[in-house]
């Protein structure tokens, strides 16, 4: 187990301050209980000797003493485990959320959806499993079982060695038993689990292409055989659970019926009451209760690491090579662009690139100015870095070398401050599964009714907003209900809104006919203020006059005019 796993699980487990009431609420349940069948067995026995009633009246009390707090000190367990456990749980979100922020949207680009959801829900929802079904059975079962062993060698002490020796060994069974077959189930679910949520997120993000296509057939079989996948291995981890909890319980009859024989000359002897030894050969029965759960803790254990490992995969404990590493704070104040953008001798990469397209997409002692309201075409071929630089300009990638804006560095900029001057719409803009009310107010919440309109008009999109209803349409999931050229102009709709004094348009033809890209650049452009610089990334040609000079990419440097 690395150190980023144990970090991650670390931080799972609340304080000992705030743990501690739970587990000694937990010894208490387990305590009245055993004591509670202790008192009971004393009781029924010494009874049946028919003594005088005030020899029994403690043990009535005793009875009904250690029922009701049984129930009390449960309540009590619950309570405060769970609140501990969610508390903390919180925190871990958090945490997990901020790591990640650092590493979107390029730090990402190359995770499946489906595993980094289930990452991100499933397995931080795992983690509260190490507190409230790990640590604290274990705590309760171990301090349980401790103090069940000297109460019985008070009574009995052959009895309390035979009860020692079962409850070691019944934890060793639950370890290597448990451990042998639940593992190896363990192992086969993680990648079973993410191939499930990978297959549903393919099917319902693309079930219209599948439909059109005559796929949807095969992609449901798909879903099919990784759920049939997953239930099978938990099926087995589940077999494994269910051997392990049945060789402990064959144990716990072990412990009574040696307990019995080893405590009977005791008996026989007179060093031992009829009572005594009824407590003696009940007792076992009773501290095996409160170690039952030991094996599904052990299982849960395996769970939670697993889990722990699958978080650590997805989220690295370091900013990868090639992502920037902001130390700066926001301070919520967008850059005054001045003289413009000026990028000098600036190389980028995309992180985590393996060895067959290191060089894709690497840009390498590039050159620009950009000047307000100055608007500039970049173009080239796949893979000559067009969409790196448009990820440099907006702090998404790091560099090397200097970009400034208004004259500072923009390494010195905390990334959401710079990202108020220059904005981006990338070639697959999202849009929310809202209205187009709330996918506008996305970027200026204040935003009237009227100034929503007013934007619209400017993109060409009102008529179409309001045959369809008005602000309150739904656009779909990632936008399914509008065209490639809506989706585009409602992201200019946004951009515009939130008044960007630089606009970098990566590719906004990219899924637009070709008949009609010509079109779309006309009025995208048209609806950007000649006072915004645009950065227009195209690996097409344009209408004449829509910019004011060209730029072309090859291989990751700037081709000679």
């Amino acid at each position: 187990m690395n150190a980023r796993v144990r970090g991650i699980l670390r931080s799972a487990m609340p304080s000992r301050r705030r743990f501690a009431p739970a587990v000694l609420s937990g010894f208490g349940t387990a305590a009245s209980s055993i004591a509670l069948l202790a008192a009971s067995a004393w009781l029924i026995a010494r009874a049946a000797e028919q003594p005088l009633v005030m020899y029994l009246s403690m043990a009535v009390v005793g009875v009904r003493a250690f029922a009701l707090s049984r129930g009390v000190f449960r309540y009590l367990e619950r309570l405060t485990g769970h609140d501990a456990a969610l508390e903390q749980l919180a925190g871990v979100r958090a945490d997990l959320v901020r790591d990640l922020v650092p590493l979107a949207p390029d730090g990402l680009a190359r995770s499946r959806r489906g595993g980094l959801l289930s990452s991100v829900v499933d397995d931080v929802d795992e983690l509260q499993n190490l507190p409230l079904r790990v640590m604290l059975p274990l705590a309760v079962a171990v301090l349980t079982s401790l103090a069940a062993v000297v109460f019985t060698a008070i009574v009995s002490w052959p009895a309390a060695v035979v009860l020692f020796v079962c409850l070691a060994v019944a934890f060793a069974v639950a370890v290597v038993v448990g451990g042998a077959t639940g593992a190896r189930a363990e192992r086969s679910i993680a990648p079973l689990r993410a191939a499930v949520a990978d297959a549903v997120h393919d099917l319902l993000a693309n079930l219209d292409v599948l439909t059109a296509y005559g796929a949807l057939d095969a992609a449901t079989e798909r879903v099919r055989r990784a759920d049939a996948a997953l239930r099978r291995a938990v099926v087995r981890r589940g077999g494994a659970q269910g051997l392990t909890s049945g060789a402990v319980s064959v144990l716990a009859g072990v412990a009574s019926l040696a307990a019995l024989l080893v405590a009977a000359p005791s008996l026989a002897g007179g060093s031992l009451s009829g009572p005594g030894l009824a407590v003696v050969v009940l007792v076992p029965m009773a501290v095996f209760e409160v170690f039952g759960p030991v094996p599904l803790a052990l299982a849960s254990w395996r769970q939670v690491r697993s889990a722990a490992e699958r978080i650590a995969d997805a989220v690295p404990e370091a900013v990868p090579d090639g992502l920037p590493r902001d130390e700066h704070a926001a301070t919520g104040a967008a850059p005054i662009l001045g003289a413009g953008l000026e990028l000098t001798g600036v190389r980028a990469h995309w992180p985590a690139r393996n060895d067959l397209d290191a060089d894709a997409g690497r840009l390498d002692d590039i050159a620009l100015r950009l000047g307000p309201g100055e608007r500039v075409l970049v173009t080239g071929p796949s893979g000559a870095g067009k969409t790196t630089l448009a990820h440099v300009l907006t702090r998404f990638l790091d560099y090397d070398g200097s970009y400034r804006v208004g004259g500072i560095e923009a390494r010195d900029i905390s990334g959401d401050d710079l990202r108020r001057t220059v904005g981006i719409i990338e070639q697959s803009p999202y849009l929310f599964d809202e209205s187009v009310r709330q996918n506008l107010l996305f970027a200026r919440e204040g935003a009237t009714d009227d100034e929503l309109w007013t934007v619209l008009e400017r993109v060409g999109l009102d008529p179409w907003v309001r045959e369809r209803g008005g602000l309150d349409a739904r656009v779909g999931d990632r936008g399914g209900l509008v065209s490639g050229g809506q989706a585009q102009r409602l992201a200019l709709a946004r951009a515009v809104l939130r008044d960007f004094p630089v606009l970098v348009l990566d590719e906004p033809t990219a899924g637009v006919d070709p008949a009609a890209s010509d079109a779309l650049l006309v009025d995208l452009l048209g609806a950007i203020g000649r006072d915004r610089a645009v950065v227009l990334v195209s690996h097409v040609d344009v209408p004449e006059g829509l910019v004011d000079r060209e730029v072309r990419l090859e291989n990751g440097r700037v081709a000679a005019a």
